[in-house]
């Protein structure tokens, strides 16, 4: 008895290109609905956003806008930026619908530990950078013009909430990514313990494209939790070819 074939073996570029479009098309559906929900809200979410840097402002002092519509976009933004990080489960789904058809018939019963996986990464990439990297990098820039009058914008200042929190939020996906990666035999433990250096060197200069502040205090902030999840993700990888080695034992031989 064969092993059965992916589906998507039989599937031509443009069917996969139709499958993609209408994989983003259900993933915007949420994310628009929730957007429109944001808007009601969004003057909250951004006081929560703001918080970071407020508490380090001098006593009475707000952010500043130096146009009439500005505060209108950003508050468009801000529930924008909200509703990716409500909606990543929902997006996690429609990703997973969308490789799923490249897995044998076993390998889809993951969806759920993917879906879970996928969006605790990423809300705890945006959590990390919340609460860690954030404060720490408005407090460093704060402190070091210390000796002149702060006139911060708010588009400004959210435009670097954007690069941290979801710049963050992206590259906690690493487990998920090395975890398919090894089903599809691409990576191996073997081969990311051998590159381990190359690992951290380019965890320091992602570290260092995400944060703005040149030191390296904050650049290690950030650094040391992508080293500790691409060796966590050499422990994913073996689990995941070792479960592919068993189903390759399970699977009947023709």
């Amino acid at each position: 008895m064969e092993r059965k074939k992916r589906r998507n073996d039989d599937l031509s570029f443009l069917d996969h290109l139709e499958e993609l479009r209408r994989r983003i098309f259900y993933s915007l559906i949420p994310i628009i609905v929730i957007f429109f929900a944001n808007w009601f809200i969004a003057k909250d979410l951004f006081n929560i956003i703001a918080r970071p840097i407020v508490k380090y402002l001098p006593p009475g002092q707000k952010l500043a806008f130096t146009s009439l519509t500005t505060p209108f976009m950003l508050y468009l933004k801000i529930s924008l930026l909200a509703a990716v990080f409500f909606a990543s489960p929902i997006v996690a789904y429609q990703a997973w619908k969308f490789i799923s058809p490249a897995l044998y018939p076993h390998e889809k019963k993951y969806v759920i530990p993917f879906v879970f996986s996928t969006s605790f990464f990423f809300l705890l990439g945006g959590a990390f950078g919340y609460f860690i990297v954030f404060p720490w990098t408005c407090r460093f820039f704060l402190s070091l013009g210390k000796d002149f009058q702060p006139i911060i914008t708010i588009d400004n200042y959210f435009n670097l909430a954007i690069e941290i929190l979801l710049g963050i939020g992206i590259v906690f996906e690493l487990p998920v990514v090395i975890f398919i990666l090894s089903k599809l035999g691409i990576l191996s433990p073997r081969f990311m313990i051998k590159n381990f250096k190359y690992a951290v060197l380019i965890s320091f200069v992602i570290a260092g494209i995400i944060t703005p502040t040149p030191d390296a205090i904050t650049q290690s902030i950030v650094a040391g939790p992508f080293i500790l999840l691409y060796s966590i993700g050499i422990f994913v990888s073996y689990l995941a070819g070792r479960k592919k080695d068993k189903d390759k034992v399970d699977t009947p031989q023709g």
